[in-house]
């Protein structure tokens, strides 16, 4: 009986564990595909030589910004709307701006942070701007928005 109650304990383990992987990989696969499409197309419309990273951006509009290197070998990050239409893309010389690490450090200046969850580079109405999500010392999610171009405070979303 004891055999019996240890193999359906670790079975049902086994399954929940099985089947959680399945769903995080399923749900996470409209991100891989349209990351992978908006790569291939900044480089078919010969946007970028090289590819080095990508990630989906979610502000007024979605985009997927694809970070790489031209043809000149100049690092650049390419904002390519989810509907892939050419005249939408933005693009800006990740030189014309100011970096993450400059970005994170502005941040952290002026911000008590418990932890920082992500930052991105994403394309808004003023322009390309670097979005940093973190959770404050009172527990909550904000969000805070800096200008990419010269690190001006755009936007914050505070006590979420």
């Amino acid at each position: 009986m004891k055999n019996w109650i240890i193999f359906s304990v670790v079975f049902i383990l086994s399954l929940s564990l099985v089947i959680s992987v399945f769903v995080f990989w399923k749900a996470d696969e409209p991100f891989s595909d349209i990351e992978q499409k908006a790569e291939q197309f900044a480089i078919d419309t010969k946007a970028l030589a090289v590819v080095e990273d990508s990630y989906v951006y979610n502000g007024n509009k979605p985009y997927v910004t694809v970070i790489g290197v031209d043809e000149y070998g100049k690092e650049k990050a390419i904002f390519v709307p989810m509907s892939l239409d050419e005249n939408s893309m933005q693009e800006v010389f990740l030189a014309e701006g100011i970096t993450e690490d400059e970005a994170l450090e502005r941040f952290r200046n002026e911000t008590a942070v418990k932890e920082i969850l992500h930052t991105k580079l994403g394309f808004e109405q003023p322009g390309p701007v670097w979005e940093i999500t973190y959770i404050s010392k009172s527990g909550s999610l904000n969000y805070v928005y800096l200008l990419h171009e010269n690190g001006q405070w755009w936007k914050r979303i505070l006590n979420l």
